[in-house]
């Protein structure tokens, strides 16, 4: 998933032996130093960012985590019982 600013989430699948395995994941206040090395999806001139870094402020990963599950779940008509 990319902005303007660079790639801030990735969503994979994968299937072995018959098995899909999926996941998705979405960098909030990520240190990415560690993403220095790595050109995404090969696009040498879009970095990795994150949603601190799109907004300058650091949003609060558990009202981001909170959102994250609803939207989900209003996608897959699903009503999650989620932690307050």
């Amino acid at each position: 998933v990319w902005t303007a600013k660079g790639k801030i989430a990735a969503i994979g699948v994968r299937i072995a032996r018959g098995v899909t395995m999926h996941g998705f994941a979405l960098n909030v206040t990520t240190d990415l130093t560690a993403y220095d090395p790595i050109i995404p999806c090969g696009i040498v001139d879009r970095p990795v960012t994150s949603m601190e870094g799109v907004l300058g402020v650091a949003p609060d990963p558990d009202a981001v985590r909170r959102a994250v599950v609803a939207s989900l779940g209003t996608s897959l008509g699903i009503d999650w019982m989620i932690d307050t």
